[in-house]
Protein backbone atom coordinates (compact mmCIF):
# COMPACT_ATOMS: atom_id res chain seq x y z
CA UNK A 1 0.00 0.00 0.00
CA UNK A 2 1.36 3.66 -0.62
CA UNK A 3 1.93 6.28 1.72
CA UNK A 4 -1.08 8.34 -0.13
CA UNK A 5 -3.41 5.29 -0.13
CA UNK A 6 -2.27 4.71 3.96
CA UNK A 7 -3.01 8.71 4.46
CA UNK A 8 -6.12 8.25 2.56
CA UNK A 9 -6.83 5.22 4.81
CA UNK A 10 -7.00 7.09 7.80
CA UNK A 11 -8.31 10.67 6.64
CA UNK A 12 -11.76 8.81 4.77
CA UNK A 13 -14.28 6.79 7.45
CA UNK A 14 -12.44 8.23 10.81
CA UNK A 15 -13.10 11.19 12.76
CA UNK A 16 -10.22 13.28 12.91
CA UNK A 17 -9.43 16.32 15.30
CA UNK A 18 -7.51 18.77 13.44
CA UNK A 19 -9.33 21.82 11.74
CA UNK A 20 -12.01 21.74 8.78
CA UNK A 21 -10.05 23.66 6.69
CA UNK A 22 -6.97 21.28 7.04
CA UNK A 23 -8.87 18.83 6.89
CA UNK A 24 -10.20 19.98 3.07
CA UNK A 25 -6.99 20.55 2.12
CA UNK A 26 -5.90 16.91 2.44
CA UNK A 27 -9.07 15.84 1.19
CA UNK A 28 -8.34 17.75 -2.25
CA UNK A 29 -4.85 17.15 -2.46
CA UNK A 30 -5.70 13.15 -2.48
CA UNK A 31 -8.62 13.36 -4.69
CA UNK A 32 -5.72 14.51 -7.35
CA UNK A 33 -3.68 11.64 -6.77
CA UNK A 34 -5.68 8.75 -6.37
CA UNK A 35 -9.07 9.12 -8.02
CA UNK A 36 -11.15 10.09 -5.49
CA UNK A 37 -13.74 12.65 -5.57
CA UNK A 38 -15.01 14.48 -2.77
CA UNK A 39 -16.87 11.67 -0.61
CA UNK A 40 -20.69 11.63 -0.27
CA UNK A 41 -20.35 9.11 2.45
CA UNK A 42 -18.15 6.58 4.36
CA UNK A 43 -17.77 3.32 3.23
CA UNK A 44 -20.21 2.20 5.66
CA UNK A 45 -23.15 4.70 6.46
CA UNK A 46 -23.03 8.50 6.95
CA UNK A 47 -22.05 12.27 5.54
CA UNK A 48 -18.63 13.50 6.81
CA UNK A 49 -19.45 17.39 5.90
CA UNK A 50 -21.54 19.69 7.57
CA UNK A 51 -23.43 20.96 4.37
CA UNK A 52 -25.98 24.39 3.49
CA UNK A 53 -28.92 24.48 2.78
CA UNK A 54 -28.23 23.77 -0.76
CA UNK A 55 -26.27 20.62 0.15
CA UNK A 56 -22.50 22.28 -0.47
CA UNK A 57 -20.15 21.52 1.96
CA UNK A 58 -19.27 24.00 4.58
CA UNK A 59 -16.70 22.12 7.20
CA UNK A 60 -16.41 19.14 8.21
CA UNK A 61 -17.93 16.26 11.01
CA UNK A 62 -15.37 14.98 13.68
CA UNK A 63 -17.52 11.70 13.00
CA UNK A 64 -19.96 10.68 9.98
CA UNK A 65 -23.84 11.85 9.75
CA UNK A 66 -26.39 10.38 8.65
CA UNK A 67 -30.01 10.94 9.12
CA UNK A 68 -29.59 12.78 11.78
CA UNK A 69 -27.70 9.93 13.42
CA UNK A 70 -24.02 10.85 14.40
CA UNK A 71 -21.87 8.09 14.10
CA UNK A 72 -19.08 7.41 16.08
CA UNK A 73 -16.78 4.48 16.16
CA UNK A 74 -14.76 3.18 18.64
CA UNK A 75 -12.61 0.74 17.38
CA UNK A 76 -8.62 -0.76 18.54
CA UNK A 77 -6.91 -0.01 21.22
CA UNK A 78 -7.80 2.89 23.75
CA UNK A 79 -5.72 5.43 24.95
CA UNK A 80 -5.63 8.38 27.34
CA UNK A 81 -4.63 11.04 24.62
CA UNK A 82 -3.67 11.43 20.85
CA UNK A 83 -4.99 13.17 17.93
CA UNK A 84 -3.31 11.71 14.96
CA UNK A 85 -3.40 10.38 11.64
CA UNK A 86 -1.36 7.63 11.71
CA UNK A 87 -1.44 4.16 9.17
CA UNK A 88 -0.37 1.97 11.24
CA UNK A 89 -1.28 2.63 15.08
CA UNK A 90 -4.44 0.93 15.58
CA UNK A 91 -5.37 3.46 18.50
CA UNK A 92 -8.38 5.32 19.41
CA UNK A 93 -7.47 8.16 21.83
CA UNK A 94 -10.35 9.05 24.70
CA UNK A 95 -9.01 11.98 23.72
CA UNK A 96 -10.61 12.58 20.30
CA UNK A 97 -14.01 10.74 21.82
CA UNK A 98 -14.57 13.23 24.02
CA UNK A 99 -14.22 15.45 21.47
CA UNK A 100 -16.60 13.75 19.45
CA UNK A 101 -19.36 13.77 22.46
CA UNK A 102 -19.22 17.28 23.07
CA UNK A 103 -19.75 18.35 19.38
CA UNK A 104 -22.27 15.93 18.68
CA UNK A 105 -23.94 17.39 22.00
CA UNK A 106 -23.72 20.53 20.89
CA UNK A 107 -24.66 19.79 17.59
CA UNK A 108 -28.17 20.94 15.95
CA UNK A 109 -28.17 18.38 13.26
CA UNK A 110 -27.79 15.64 14.78
CA UNK A 111 -30.64 14.37 17.54
CA UNK A 112 -29.26 10.83 18.32
CA UNK A 113 -26.02 9.11 18.29
CA UNK A 114 -24.70 5.62 17.79
CA UNK A 115 -21.19 4.24 19.49
CA UNK A 116 -19.90 2.21 16.88
CA UNK A 117 -17.38 -0.58 19.25
CA UNK A 118 -14.88 -2.99 18.36
CA UNK A 119 -12.46 -2.28 20.46
CA UNK A 120 -11.15 -4.55 23.49
CA UNK A 121 -10.10 -1.82 25.75
CA UNK A 122 -7.11 0.19 26.75
CA UNK A 123 -5.25 2.22 29.66
CA UNK A 124 -7.48 2.68 32.75
CA UNK A 125 -6.56 6.56 32.92
CA UNK A 126 -9.14 7.72 30.84
CA UNK A 127 -11.83 5.40 30.34
CA UNK A 128 -14.11 6.71 33.19
CA UNK A 129 -14.08 10.42 32.57
CA UNK A 130 -15.40 8.87 28.35
CA UNK A 131 -18.19 7.03 29.71
CA UNK A 132 -19.07 10.24 32.04
CA UNK A 133 -19.24 12.33 29.65
CA UNK A 134 -21.79 9.12 27.45
CA UNK A 135 -24.06 9.43 30.45
CA UNK A 136 -24.45 13.22 30.17
CA UNK A 137 -25.18 13.28 26.34
CA UNK A 138 -27.40 10.29 26.80
CA UNK A 139 -29.63 12.85 29.43
CA UNK A 140 -29.80 15.23 26.06
CA UNK A 141 -29.99 13.32 23.10
CA UNK A 142 -30.85 9.06 22.60
CA UNK A 143 -27.19 7.27 22.36
CA UNK A 144 -27.15 3.69 21.60
CA UNK A 145 -24.06 1.74 21.83
CA UNK A 146 -23.49 -0.98 19.30
CA UNK A 147 -20.99 -4.08 20.23
CA UNK A 148 -20.20 -4.42 16.57
CA UNK A 149 -17.56 -6.75 16.81
CA UNK A 150 -16.13 -6.45 20.42
CA UNK A 151 -16.63 -3.83 23.58
CA UNK A 152 -14.48 -5.35 26.36
CA UNK A 153 -12.95 -3.48 29.68
CA UNK A 154 -12.36 0.57 28.94
CA UNK A 155 -14.62 -0.39 25.75
CA UNK A 156 -17.11 -1.52 27.89
CA UNK A 157 -17.16 0.66 30.55
CA UNK A 158 -18.06 3.77 27.70
CA UNK A 159 -20.87 1.80 26.37
CA UNK A 160 -22.10 1.99 29.74
CA UNK A 161 -23.25 5.36 29.45
CA UNK A 162 -25.45 4.93 26.54
CA UNK A 163 -28.71 5.06 26.86
CA UNK A 164 -29.26 1.16 25.03
CA UNK A 165 -26.55 -1.30 24.45
CA UNK A 166 -27.37 -3.41 21.37
CA UNK A 167 -24.97 -6.37 21.02
CA UNK A 168 -24.78 -8.39 17.54
CA UNK A 169 -25.09 -12.02 17.61
CA UNK A 170 -21.29 -13.32 17.69
CA UNK A 171 -20.17 -9.86 19.33
CA UNK A 172 -18.22 -9.66 22.84
CA UNK A 173 -18.70 -7.54 25.94
CA UNK A 174 -18.24 -7.20 29.35
CA UNK A 175 -14.24 -8.35 30.60
CA UNK A 176 -15.42 -5.59 34.07
CA UNK A 177 -12.15 -5.73 35.32
CA UNK A 178 -8.88 -4.52 35.88
CA UNK A 179 -5.15 -6.28 35.15
CA UNK A 180 -1.54 -4.62 35.74
CA UNK A 181 1.58 -6.85 34.33
CA UNK A 182 4.65 -6.96 35.96
CA UNK A 183 7.61 -8.83 34.06
CA UNK A 184 10.56 -9.49 36.03
CA UNK A 185 13.68 -9.91 33.77
CA UNK A 186 16.37 -10.30 36.29
CA UNK A 187 17.32 -14.12 35.51
CA UNK A 188 17.25 -13.37 32.04
CA UNK A 189 19.97 -10.55 32.36
CA UNK A 190 21.57 -12.68 34.72
CA UNK A 191 22.33 -14.97 31.97
CA UNK A 192 23.13 -12.79 29.88
CA UNK A 193 25.63 -11.33 32.08
CA UNK A 194 24.02 -7.97 32.07
CA UNK A 195 24.03 -6.48 35.91
CA UNK A 196 21.71 -2.70 36.03
CA UNK A 197 21.94 -0.64 38.49
CA UNK A 198 18.82 1.68 39.58
CA UNK A 199 20.15 5.12 41.04
CA UNK A 200 17.37 7.16 42.57
CA UNK A 201 16.02 9.44 45.26
CA UNK A 202 12.52 8.31 47.27
CA UNK A 203 12.28 5.05 48.69
CA UNK A 204 9.27 3.98 45.98
CA UNK A 205 10.51 5.84 42.86
CA UNK A 206 11.70 2.51 41.28
CA UNK A 207 8.80 0.15 42.74
CA UNK A 208 7.99 -2.41 39.89
CA UNK A 209 10.99 -2.13 37.94
CA UNK A 210 11.25 -5.55 35.45
CA UNK A 211 14.67 -5.49 36.89
CA UNK A 212 14.20 -7.11 40.44
CA UNK A 213 12.38 -10.07 41.43
CA UNK A 214 8.37 -8.33 43.07
CA UNK A 215 8.58 -7.56 46.44
CA UNK A 216 5.57 -8.66 48.54
CA UNK A 217 4.97 -4.59 50.13
CA UNK A 218 5.18 -3.45 46.35
CA UNK A 219 2.98 -5.89 45.55
CA UNK A 220 0.18 -5.09 47.85
CA UNK A 221 0.65 -1.44 46.73
CA UNK A 222 -0.43 -2.24 43.36
CA UNK A 223 -2.63 -4.48 44.02
CA UNK A 224 -4.60 -1.60 45.92
CA UNK A 225 -3.67 0.54 42.78
CA UNK A 226 -6.16 -2.24 40.83
CA UNK A 227 -8.97 -2.21 43.22
CA UNK A 228 -9.32 1.75 43.28
CA UNK A 229 -9.50 1.80 39.50
CA UNK A 230 -11.56 -1.68 40.20
CA UNK A 231 -14.11 0.04 42.33
CA UNK A 232 -14.20 3.08 39.80
CA UNK A 233 -14.95 1.19 37.08
CA UNK A 234 -17.81 -1.27 38.35
CA UNK A 235 -19.21 2.09 39.80
CA UNK A 236 -19.16 4.16 36.56
CA UNK A 237 -21.16 0.41 35.08
CA UNK A 238 -23.63 1.16 37.86
CA UNK A 239 -23.82 4.69 37.02
CA UNK A 240 -24.87 4.08 33.43
CA UNK A 241 -26.64 0.88 33.55
CA UNK A 242 -28.87 1.44 36.36
CA UNK A 243 -30.95 -1.41 37.71
CA UNK A 244 -30.00 -3.24 34.41
CA UNK A 245 -26.38 -3.52 36.02
CA UNK A 246 -25.91 -2.46 39.37
CA UNK A 247 -22.19 -1.95 40.78
CA UNK A 248 -22.33 -5.30 42.41
CA UNK A 249 -23.94 -7.17 39.37
CA UNK A 250 -21.42 -5.69 37.53
CA UNK A 251 -18.36 -7.03 40.06
CA UNK A 252 -20.14 -10.27 40.16
CA UNK A 253 -19.30 -11.18 36.73
CA UNK A 254 -15.90 -11.45 38.16
CA UNK A 255 -14.64 -9.70 34.76
CA UNK A 256 -16.22 -12.20 32.43
CA UNK A 257 -17.04 -12.30 28.18
CA UNK A 258 -20.36 -13.04 27.53
CA UNK A 259 -21.49 -13.38 23.38
CA UNK A 260 -24.78 -11.70 21.85
CA UNK A 261 -27.50 -13.44 23.54
CA UNK A 262 -25.71 -14.23 27.12
CA UNK A 263 -24.77 -11.09 27.29
CA UNK A 264 -28.24 -9.65 27.04
CA UNK A 265 -29.37 -12.53 29.69
CA UNK A 266 -26.66 -11.78 31.99
CA UNK A 267 -27.82 -7.38 32.00
CA UNK A 268 -24.36 -6.01 30.23
CA UNK A 269 -26.54 -5.59 26.59
CA UNK A 270 -30.66 -4.69 26.28
CA UNK A 271 -31.03 -6.84 23.05
CA UNK A 272 -29.35 -8.37 20.16
CA UNK A 273 -29.99 -6.35 17.00
CA UNK A 274 -27.11 -4.90 14.20
CA UNK A 275 -25.75 -1.76 13.46
CA UNK A 276 -27.73 -0.92 10.33
CA UNK A 277 -31.20 -2.32 12.62
CA UNK A 278 -30.25 0.31 15.02
CA UNK A 279 -29.14 3.29 12.39
CA UNK A 280 -32.66 2.59 10.70
CA UNK A 281 -35.27 2.88 14.12
CA UNK A 282 -33.05 5.86 15.27
CA UNK A 283 -34.02 7.44 11.44
CA UNK A 284 -37.30 6.83 11.64
CA UNK A 285 -37.88 7.83 14.75
CA UNK A 286 -36.65 11.16 13.70
CA UNK A 287 -38.81 10.71 10.74
CA UNK A 288 -42.22 10.26 12.98
CA UNK A 289 -41.05 13.26 15.48
CA UNK A 290 -40.80 15.62 12.33
CA UNK A 291 -43.61 14.79 10.76
CA UNK A 292 -45.83 15.65 13.51
CA UNK A 293 -45.76 19.12 13.33
CA UNK A 294 -46.18 18.94 10.24
CA UNK A 295 -49.45 16.63 9.94
CA UNK A 296 -50.92 19.05 12.74
CA UNK A 297 -50.33 22.45 10.91
CA UNK A 298 -52.12 20.37 7.70
CA UNK A 299 -54.90 19.84 9.71
CA UNK A 300 -54.65 23.45 11.44
CA UNK A 301 -54.54 24.62 7.29
CA UNK A 302 -57.56 22.52 6.23
CA UNK A 303 -59.98 23.53 9.28
CA UNK A 304 -59.23 27.41 8.84
CA UNK A 305 -57.97 28.01 5.68
CA UNK A 306 -54.73 29.65 7.03
CA UNK A 307 -51.61 28.31 6.84
CA UNK A 308 -50.12 27.86 10.08
CA UNK A 309 -46.92 29.47 10.58
CA UNK A 310 -46.34 27.73 14.18
CA UNK A 311 -48.07 25.11 16.78
CA UNK A 312 -50.06 26.92 19.32
CA UNK A 313 -52.69 25.96 21.56
CA UNK A 314 -55.75 24.60 20.27
CA UNK A 315 -59.12 26.93 20.09
CA UNK A 316 -60.64 24.86 23.03
CA UNK A 317 -57.65 25.65 25.08
CA UNK A 318 -57.07 29.07 23.51
CA UNK A 319 -61.11 29.35 24.66
CA UNK A 320 -60.51 28.39 28.00
CA UNK A 321 -57.40 30.71 28.99
CA UNK A 322 -59.00 33.66 27.28
CA UNK A 323 -62.32 33.17 29.72
CA UNK A 324 -59.90 32.34 32.47
CA UNK A 325 -58.03 35.54 31.79
CA UNK A 326 -61.23 37.40 31.58
CA UNK A 327 -62.96 36.27 34.90
CA UNK A 328 -59.89 37.08 37.09
CA UNK A 329 -59.95 40.72 35.27
CA UNK A 330 -63.29 41.22 36.37
CA UNK A 331 -62.26 39.92 39.30
CA UNK A 332 -59.21 42.16 39.88
CA UNK A 333 -61.34 44.92 38.14
CA UNK A 334 -64.37 44.92 40.68
CA UNK A 335 -61.98 45.07 43.87
CA UNK A 336 -60.35 48.06 42.23
CA UNK A 337 -63.86 49.44 41.46
CA UNK A 338 -65.17 48.80 45.18
CA UNK A 339 -61.70 50.64 46.43
CA UNK A 340 -62.00 53.89 44.45
CA UNK A 341 -65.86 54.11 45.33
CA UNK A 342 -64.89 54.06 48.75
CA UNK A 343 -61.97 56.25 48.81
CA UNK A 344 -64.60 58.75 47.10
CA UNK A 345 -67.48 57.84 49.42
CA UNK A 346 -64.65 58.74 52.42
CA UNK A 347 -63.06 61.71 50.88
CA UNK A 348 -63.11 65.40 52.40
CA UNK A 349 -66.06 67.58 50.93
CA UNK A 350 -67.62 64.11 49.44
CA UNK A 351 -68.75 62.29 52.52
CA UNK A 352 -72.42 63.22 53.91
CA UNK A 353 -73.15 64.95 50.73
CA UNK A 354 -75.31 63.06 48.64
CA UNK A 355 -75.16 65.16 45.82
CA UNK A 356 -71.62 64.96 45.75
CA UNK A 357 -70.94 61.74 46.43
CA UNK A 358 -73.57 60.40 43.56
CA UNK A 359 -71.75 62.33 41.17
CA UNK A 360 -68.30 61.52 42.06
CA UNK A 361 -69.51 58.22 41.44
CA UNK A 362 -70.37 58.88 38.11
CA UNK A 363 -67.55 60.13 37.60
CA UNK A 364 -65.83 57.30 38.38
CA UNK A 365 -68.19 55.39 35.99
CA UNK A 366 -67.09 57.65 33.25
CA UNK A 367 -63.36 56.61 33.41
CA UNK A 368 -61.85 59.31 36.07
CA UNK A 369 -59.61 58.33 38.71
CA UNK A 370 -60.73 58.22 42.26
CA UNK A 371 -58.89 61.61 42.82
CA UNK A 372 -60.20 63.39 40.03
CA UNK A 373 -63.76 62.10 40.34
CA UNK A 374 -63.65 63.88 43.87
CA UNK A 375 -61.60 66.90 42.79
CA UNK A 376 -64.37 67.52 40.16
CA UNK A 377 -67.68 66.78 42.46
CA UNK A 378 -66.58 69.07 45.28
CA UNK A 379 -65.88 71.95 42.11
CA UNK A 380 -69.00 71.27 40.37
CA UNK A 381 -71.36 69.92 43.03
CA UNK A 382 -72.69 72.21 45.27
CA UNK A 383 -72.85 71.31 48.94
CA UNK A 384 -75.91 70.36 49.96
CA UNK A 385 -75.58 69.40 53.43
CA UNK A 386 -74.94 66.34 55.60
CA UNK A 387 -76.51 62.69 53.99
CA UNK A 388 -79.05 60.88 56.84
CA UNK A 389 -77.34 57.64 57.92
CA UNK A 390 -75.18 56.75 54.34
CA UNK A 391 -74.81 52.85 55.09
CA UNK A 392 -73.22 49.88 52.93
CA UNK A 393 -74.74 46.73 51.37
CA UNK A 394 -73.36 43.88 52.71
CA UNK A 395 -72.06 43.02 48.93
CA UNK A 396 -69.93 46.78 49.47
CA UNK A 397 -72.31 48.92 47.70
CA UNK A 398 -73.43 52.17 48.95
CA UNK A 399 -77.34 53.32 49.62
CA UNK A 400 -78.56 56.07 50.89
CA UNK A 401 -81.35 56.26 53.12
CA UNK A 402 -83.39 59.89 53.68
CA UNK A 403 -81.03 60.92 51.30
CA UNK A 404 -82.31 63.75 48.93
CA UNK A 405 -80.53 65.33 46.32
CA UNK A 406 -81.31 69.02 45.06
CA UNK A 407 -81.66 69.61 41.14
CA UNK A 408 -78.80 72.64 40.13
CA UNK A 409 -77.86 73.48 36.86
CA UNK A 410 -74.43 72.25 37.36
CA UNK A 411 -75.03 68.89 37.24
CA UNK A 412 -74.06 67.63 34.05
CA UNK A 413 -76.00 66.14 31.32
CA UNK A 414 -74.89 62.36 32.22
CA UNK A 415 -75.72 62.75 35.97
CA UNK A 416 -79.58 63.77 35.10
CA UNK A 417 -79.90 61.23 32.82
CA UNK A 418 -78.63 58.76 35.54
CA UNK A 419 -81.24 60.60 37.70
CA UNK A 420 -79.67 62.84 40.04
CA UNK A 421 -80.92 65.71 41.10
CA UNK A 422 -84.39 64.17 40.55
CA UNK A 423 -85.03 65.08 44.10
CA UNK A 424 -86.57 61.17 45.27
CA UNK A 425 -84.79 59.29 47.35
CA UNK A 426 -85.72 56.30 45.15
CA UNK A 427 -84.31 57.36 42.20
CA UNK A 428 -80.96 58.97 44.28
CA UNK A 429 -80.37 55.74 45.61
CA UNK A 430 -80.78 53.92 42.09
CA UNK A 431 -78.31 56.01 40.01
CA UNK A 432 -75.67 55.50 42.84
CA UNK A 433 -76.37 51.63 42.84
CA UNK A 434 -76.14 51.98 38.62
CA UNK A 435 -73.06 54.13 38.40
CA UNK A 436 -71.78 51.58 41.17
CA UNK A 437 -72.72 48.42 38.81
CA UNK A 438 -71.41 50.75 35.84
CA UNK A 439 -67.94 51.50 37.19
CA UNK A 440 -67.39 47.74 38.35
CA UNK A 441 -68.29 46.79 35.08
CA UNK A 442 -66.00 49.05 33.00
CA UNK A 443 -62.68 48.05 35.41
Amino acid sequence: MTVLAHIADRVLNRPLLITPDKAQVILSVLSGRIGLSSPEASRFEGDPYRRDANGQPISINPYRVSGGVAIVTITGSLVNRGAWIGASSGLTSYEGIQHQLKTAASDPAVHSVILDMASPGGEATGAMETASMVRDLAKTKRTVAVVNGMACSAAYAIASGASEIVSSETSISGSIGVVLLHADISRQLAEEGVTPTLIFAGAHKVDGNPFEPLPESVRSDLQAEVDAFYGAFTSAVGKGRGSRLTAKAAAATEARIFVGPAAVAAGIADRVGTFEAVLADLQRASSARSSQPSSRRRKMENETGVPAAHQGPSQGEHAAKVATARDEGRKAGRSEGIADVAAVLGAEGIAGNAARMSAAVEFLAEGLSAEKATAFATKHIADAGPAAGVAHQGNGRPTLPGAHLTERASIPDSLAAAGIGAGERQKSTAALSEAVARTNKRR
